[in-house]
């Protein structure tokens, strides 16, 4: 790219940085490229979203199946592990049986063999950043996945008629790029101007309007420490409003990708993921395992690890500990990188504590083992803002493609990559991190 190009790109995304941020007390290194994906990858990403729903939906299922009976009952009493009786209630209520995230966002990890799926966020943040960085690259770039208004347009789709974006202190860091898109919707808007139809409104002080459609920014871990949620809570129950993502802590487990490798269960996942779907998600769903102490029998072993007790894990050697130690969900360690460890990184003595400690919290706290896949190294550029100079970080990839459900199709409205200096292990937002959208193009091209 010849330095002129280069340099009125940069000047371009500098000059429509939103003066109020998009992250509370957060950067990112700029760079003046889109993160370039070929067609077959693009293809594979389109149909990625649906596969997902489609895995999202049988979840809700398995779940329901299970606390009446037609399932093993052990698979709720794991999902409701560690959960306050009056959330686990409400999440059983027939009103919201049905009801399924409007917004899937899997974390999908670039590897030498293609991608894993390392999570999926229910209530992902980047939603208004990744809208911004779309409309903000297009004006240079027209291959932008998503196009300008992609993310826009999507998130109109989750509330149609306007709607409260209700962000808990907790999740603060979210607000200003909340603030961003909300205010772009209704600049855009064809409803009435001056009724601002989506408003971005603190969680700890909310109070519902009937009729008013509410998008959920907020965890549900955070509950006790959001005053008057029970009041929110309660009209969603009458049905005078509508909370989305749905009020269910049990979708929003890491530990239903150990569920997903159960052998008892695989006929289940086979027969409502359809056999296709099922093979896909299996090649890109790593192994997960559920760290439950309860003993086996002497003839047993825990499935492609070979032993029988979950202390035998704690002598592995370090080459055998390319194994990640995840917090499941209710907590406020389940998001983000805060409850994630890796064997290898770990001195012996730490991995032996960290399991004693997983297996002594599973009832309150369940914890997931999973294999660990290295991202792919790749060069990518950034603008260096110390040196005012254009450089090349060698790092590591993580797309997270946004998936809306609009009504009876499941589309992708945009793909932020996250490129991670090399050096760190976890694949995710910092400052020393690149933040950019994803294009249409050669791989080769950045």
């Amino acid at each position: 790219m010849q330095a002129q190009v280069q340099d009125e790109r940069l000047a371009a995304i500098r000059a429509a940085f939103p003066k109020e941020g998009l992250f509370a007390e957060k950067d990112w290194l700029l760079s003046p490229d889109a993160f370039p994906i070929d067609e077959k990858f693009s293809r594979d990403l389109e149909h990625l979203g649906h596969r997902l729903f489609i895995f999202q939906r049988a979840c809700n299922q398995l779940y329901q199946l299970s606390t009446k009976g037609k399932q093993p009952d052990w698979i709720a009493r794991y999902l409701d592990a560690g959960k306050p009786k009056e959330l686990v209630e409400f999440s059983r209520r027939k009103e919201i049986r049905d009801d399924l995230p409007r917004v899937i966002r899997p974390d999908l990890i670039l590897t030498d063999e293609g991608y894993v799926i390392a999570e999926i966020d229910s209530v992902p943040g980047g939603i208004g950043l990744t809208a911004w960085l779309n409309q903000t690259y297009s004006t240079f770039d027209s291959d932008i996945i998503g196009g300008a208004d992609g993310m826009l347009d999507g998130f109109r789709t989750v509330l149609p008629n306007g709607g409260d974006i209700v962000v808990s202190q907790e999740s603060a860091t979210y607000r200003p790029e909340m603030e961003w898109l909300a205010a772009r919707l209704n600049q855009t808007s064809n409803l009435k101007p001056q009724t601002s139809p989506w408003h971005v409104v603190p969680a700890e002080n909310y109070e519902p309007q009937d009729g008013r459609a509410v998008y959920r920014f907020f965890e549900l871990f955070d509950l006790p420490n959001i005053p008057g949620i029970e009041n929110t809570l309660r009209t969603n129950a009458q049905g005078r409003i509508t909370i989305t993502p749905p009020i269910k802590p049990y979708l929003e487990e890491k530990m239903w990708f150990a569920l997903f490798w159960m052998q008892p269960l695989r006929e289940f996942w086979r027969r409502e993921l359809g056999e296709k779907y099922f093979i896909k998600l299996q090649e890109i769903i790593p192994y997960s395992w559920l760290l439950d102490p309860t003993p086996l029998p002497q003839h047993a072993v825990i499935p492609r690890l070979e032993i029988h007790d979950w202390r035998e894990a704690a002598k592995f050697s370090q080459k055998d500990r390319e194994l990640l130690l995840k917090v499941s969900g209710f907590s406020p360690l389940g998001w983000g990188s805060r409850g994630i460890a890796l064997g290898s990184d770990l001195p012996h003595a730490e991995w032996e504590k960290r399991i004693e400690h997983a297996l002594a919290t599973f009832q309150s706290s369940p914890t997931i083992l999973q294999r660990f896949h290295k991202g792919r190294l790749l060069e990518y550029r950034y603008w260096d803002p110390d040196s005012g100079e254009v450089k090349r970080m060698k790092g590591r990839v993580r797309l997270c493609p946004y998936y809306f459900v609009e009504s009876d199709r499941v589309k992708l409205r945009g793909a932020l990559a996250t490129i991670a200096p090399a050096d760190k292990k976890f694949v995710h937002g910092m400052s020393d991190a690149i933040l950019v959208p994803s294009k249409l193009g050669s791989p080769n091209a950045a």
